[in-house]
């Protein structure tokens, strides 16, 4: 199934690729969670224009494709966690696949290799945030061993 799934960090050329797969997912996933007219108005040549996938500064943003016969199927963006309240952790900060691969495991090929950057720098827990009323991402949250914390939008698991 995922035979020819390659796993790299992201390259400045691959900032609207990426950009499409958030997009799309962000469409998907939150439809029935966030105004249509906001989720509608989403564009990738916006979101692209975000990404800064040329920094080698561990302490920034760093994002890894799934890449199938030369096109992105998904990503995970790892970082130090930005909540005050846990010192020392990590945030696996967006994972996202496009919605015509869900179900694939290329989120559980993207899991692994985001915890290995975030041990790698040092980390030996992260944090994941999901927005409440995320069914789909609780249950895969709770697949890769993660844990519910403050409520219904954080989880956290072990690096």
């Amino acid at each position: 199934m995922l035979r020819d799934m390659l796993l790299r960090p992201a390259e400045p050329d691959d900032a609207i690729a990426v950009a499409r797969v958030h997009v799309r997912s962000w469409q998907a996933a939150y439809r029935t969670l966030l105004p249509d007219d906001y989720l509608d108005q989403l564009r990738p040549e916006d979101r692209a224009q975000k990404y800064n996938f040329s920094s080698l500064d561990p302490l920034q943003p760093q994002t890894i494709v799934a890449a199938e016969a030369g096109v992105i199927r998904g990503f995970a963006t790892t970082a130090p966690a930005r909540v005050p309240d846990m010192p020392g952790s990590g945030e696996l900060c967006a994972l996202y696949v496009d919605p015509d691969q869900w179900s694939r495991g290329i989120g559980a090929a993207l899991v692994p290799a985001a915890r290995s950057r975030l041990f790698d720098l040092g980390f030996r827990h992260a944090v994941l945030w999901v927005l409440v009323g995320n069914v789909r991402t609780d249950r895969f949250t709770g697949s890769i061993g993660g844990h519910l914390m403050a409520g219904a939008a954080q989880n956290r698991f072990g690096v």
